[in-house]
């Protein structure tokens, strides 16, 4: 073989050793920085999943039902107070007792006497005004919301406020590797969020934890 196909030849067998040694290269590095970038964007997703769940309790403790819509729940944090109470056992006569046997009869009751008055929004948010901002995603496509629902599921003839809030993987991995992405989808495991999105709550299940490991914090 001459020896300028020679050189040729040996140049065109370090070009593909070189881009194998790439592929393989790639094939590693690429899921290892993808997993790097998923858990600190799922961290910053859960952080306002878990606002939302602490305003949407709160709403309810107050309310008796869930907010319907981003707008009238940060309405709510704005204006709604806790009302403080204190519960105390006493007695009174009773006096269809005390006509029937002719003494004086008692019988116990539970005053609830009114403390004071706390505004939620200083319970949950302290001096903080992040929860104006919570229906935005915080990471991920550009301007994208949380997606909220809210409703009642009927359970032994008694109708009980369930509430949801979703978004899904592929917005907040939207510049990611969309192989990668496809298989995160997919994902079912002990120690990863399973399903195509992240969420607190349900309008399926009386429950408001998140889809979350607790690797990512507190799901309840």
């Amino acid at each position: 073989m001459p020896a300028k196909f020679k050189s040729i030849l040996t140049i065109a067998l370090w070009l593909i050793i070189a881009f194998l040694g790439y592929k393989t290269y790639m094939s590693i590095y690429e899921p290892i920085q993808f997993n790097k970038v998923k858990k600190k964007r799922y961290a910053q997703v859960i952080e306002s999943l878990k606002d939302i769940r602490d305003s949407q309790l709160a709403h309810r403790q107050v309310t008796g039902s869930f907010a319907n819509d981003f707008n009238g729940l940060v309405k709510f944090i704005d204006t709604a107070e806790y009302t403080i109470t204190q519960r105390r056992d006493s007695s009174i006569i009773d006096e269809d007792l005390t006509k029937r046997y002719g003494v004086d009869t008692y019988k116990d009751i539970v005053i609830i006497d009114t403390l004071d008055f706390v505004p939620v929004k200083d319970s949950l948010f302290k001096t903080s005004n992040r929860y104006k901002t919570m229906m935005n995603v915080p990471v991920g496509t550009e301007g994208a919301k949380f997606e909220m629902k809210s409703g009642f599921l009927e359970q032994n003839n008694i109708k009980i406020p369930v509430f949801e809030a979703s978004v899904k993987k592929n917005i907040i991995l939207s510049d990611q590797s969309k192989d990668l992405l496809v298989q995160e989808n997919q994902v079912v495991s002990v120690d990863g969020v399973n399903g195509d999105a992240l969420k607190v709550g349900s309008m399926d299940e009386v429950k408001t934890n998140g889809n979350w490991p607790k690797t990512y914090g507190d799901n309840e």
